[in-house]
């Protein structure tokens, strides 16, 4: 795990980019548009992506909000409901037979964000100093970038870089140096003809304007543009928001067989009338049999088949069953000696309960081994070092948390008397007395502690582990049922469509009132990578399930999520999920032992996920003191 999401190796604060993430799904009026970064500012239909640019980095951070927030308002508000798709399909495609396709390409991407920006600023006035950042930044940048072309006698990017400057010019007189003979003589036509492009109301009069400045520059530019200032993605904009077309779903790859069925042959099978495209080489021997489905191999058939044939009482009476018994795929983990797979998992690999992010992890169970001699000395060792703190922790839980209630007593012959005395007159020896409901000693709350072992952990897996020790033993007294679950991601086994995650169990609900279970908690170690927001959601589920009123996830991490696929928004999942279990009554604490000096982005990272509900400690001895004022706080908003 890193402090930071890093991206081409610059670093971003997370917070921010969850709020670029909100941001884009606001004003696109979807949440299935994702935010990403690329070297410059577009819109990927296909993906439902929206990139910003990498312009921004490095920038003060006012700039950098600002510029990063209008790109976002610019391809939401802007390119999604008020760019024509239709009109940029026909401008690449005419574009193609200028002479300098790049700079027109380039130039059509500045005007149509020119037009879309007083638009942005119209539909939301809130975003004007957005743009205002965003037009004082460019400027400067492009100034910069004129008088580095003329340098290098680059003139047609610098000829861009004047348009820039003209074209957002305060002044109608703006300034722009001498470049050479040809271009020098053309702008004066130039600047008649740029004005044009602020009366332009639709796509295509920016495409028109365009492909006219476009052809006289052709005339007297020697070469094409070299850098490229705004991108206009030839490949997003085909296919429309589907992104995708009825051809691309069909199916292209050729049968094994090109032979084809002969309608004329008969047996003495029982003939059906509707038409089915069930036929193949392997069936082509009539027989009375059921048919068979989903064939790897066949034969290409002329029957046609308008509908679906309606099911019948019979038909799964004579299906074929498919056992579930297949080779193990799972890796020779030290001393593991079973897996258990979620049920959950759609087998399909798109699990989508657990959020867009994880629609391919799998969870792993692992069954816990004996623990060792070693394990049991170091648990021992760990036990006397956390004692004086056991005791604290201890009252405090016990003081904090609510008891169960016992049931009301009724129909006794003493206690308090019932309302209900019709019995008085009805029956011999009524019992109208009952006692009131009285508070168990046992607390009524379960916890999962759920504990990071990705490798950044491997430098705060022994502080973390007398943290854990330090809560089990307190729970164990207090007869608090609780789990220690330790979870990871493999590297070497994830793929774009399939992320196992494995969750070690090293004390379950059902063992942890038990003592000899205790030193299962020295197995945890740091292994690989973790995705925090699967394995919330999973924990989650599990809590879910217990009768307890009150429900607690203790996250020990240590700052934000890395894996497969993740890194860029591992962060918003894992927020997300955090916020899905709060609102279903699970109430989710970071804690974070840091073993020493904690990092001030890993400080802001967790509590970018968490809130206000994490732990950040030092080490193990304060815990009891942080955690308290937190648990009291929780109970009171509960009640």
């Amino acid at each position: 795990m890193k402090p930071f999401i890093l991206f081409n190796d610059k670093k971003i604060d997370s917070f921010l980019f969850m709020q670029l993430s909100d941001l884009a799904k606001t004003l696109a009026r979807s949440g299935d548009w994702e935010i990403e970064f690329g070297f410059q500012s577009y819109v990927d239909f296909r993906g439902r992506k929206i990139y910003v640019s990498h312009f921004w980095d490095n920038r003060p951070k006012e700039e950098k909000e600002h510029g990063l927030k209008s790109d976002v308002c610019l391809r939401t508000v802007g390119t999604l409901f008020h760019t024509d798709m239709a009109q940029v399909i026909l401008f690449l495609d005419q574009v193609k037979q200028t002479a300098i396709p790049h700079f027109a390409k380039q130039l059509f991407m500045l005007a149509e964000d020119l037009r879309l920006e007083e638009i942005c600023k119209k539909e939301r006035p809130g975003t004007k100093r957005w743009f205002r950042t965003r037009r004082e930044v460019y400027r400067r940048y492009f100034q910069s970038q004129l008088s580095a072309n003329l340098t290098r006698s680059v003139y047609t990017d610098a000829l861009f870089s004047a348009i820039y400057l003209l074209l957002t010019s305060d002044s109608p007189v703006e300034d722009i140096p001498a470049m050479n003979e040809a271009v020098d003589r053309m702008m004066p036509w130039l600047r008649r003809t740029l004005p044009q492009y602020f009366d332009a109301a639709s796509t295509k009069e920016v495409s028109r304007i365009t492909l006219q400045i476009t052809e006289a520059l052709g005339e007297i530019l020697e070469s094409d543009m070299l850098n490229t200032y705004f991108y206009l993605p030839e490949n997003s904009y085909d296919s429309g928001e589907t992104g995708l077309t009825l051809s691309d779903l069909k199916r292209t790859d050729p049968l094994a067989n090109c032979d084809v069925l002969d309608k004329e042959k008969r047996g003495d099978e029982d003939v059906h009338e509707q038409e089915m495209p069930t036929w193949h080489r392997e069936t082509s021997d009539m027989a009375k049999s059921f048919f068979r489905f989903e064939l790897e191999r066949g034969s290409r058939t002329d029957l046609l088949g308008s509908s679906a044939r309606p099911g019948e009482d019979g038909d799964q009476a004579l299906a074929m069953v498919q056992g579930s018994a297949r080779q193990t795929k799972r890796n020779d983990y030290a001393k593991r000696n079973e897996v258990v797979r979620s049920d959950d998992y759609d087998r399909s690999g798109k699990g989508k309960i657990y959020g867009k992010e994880n629609r391919y992890a799998e969870a792993v169970f692992l069954v816990p081994y004996p623990p060792s001699r070693e394990h049991i000395a170091a648990y021992e060792q760990m036990k006397t070092e956390i004692l004086p703190y056991q005791k604290k922790l201890k009252q405090m839980i016990e003081k904090t948390l609510e008891h169960k209630k016992i049931q009301p007593r009724t129909d006794l012959h003493a206690g308090r008397l019932h309302k209900k005395l019709l019995r008085f007159w009805t029956e011999e020896q009524p019992r109208l007395f009952y006692k009131k409901q009285q508070p168990s000693p046992r607390i009524d709350a379960a916890f999962t502690l759920l504990v990071d072992c990705s490798a950044s952990m491997y430098d705060k897996m022994e502080e973390t582990k007398k943290g854990i020790v330090l809560f089990h033993e307190a729970l164990k007294s207090l007869l608090v049922p609780h789990q220690i679950v330790g979870f990871w991601e493999d590297p070497n086994e994830a793929t774009e469509t399939k992320q196992p995650n494995y969750f070690q169990t090293v004390i379950s609900f059902a063992q942890s009132g038990k003592e000899q279970y205790g030193p299962a908690i020295m197995q945890l170690e740091a292994r690989e990578d973790n995705r925090d927001g699967f394995a919330i959601r999973i924990m989650t589920e599990q809590l879910l399930e217990r009768t307890e009123k009150q429900k607690f996830l203790l996250v020990f991490s240590d700052g934000e999520p890395a894996a497969y696929g993740y890194e860029q928004n591992g962060i918003i999942d894992t927020h997300e999920a955090v916020l899905e279990a709060r609102k279903q009554g699970v109430e989710v604490i970071n804690v974070f032992l840091a073993n020493g000096e904690m990092d001030e982005g890993q400080r802001q990272t967790i509590q970018n996920i968490y809130g206000k509900h994490s732990v950040l400690v030092p080490n193990v001895e304060q815990l009891p003191d942080f955690l308290f004022p937190l648990l009291k706080k929780l109970l009171y908003k509960s009640l």
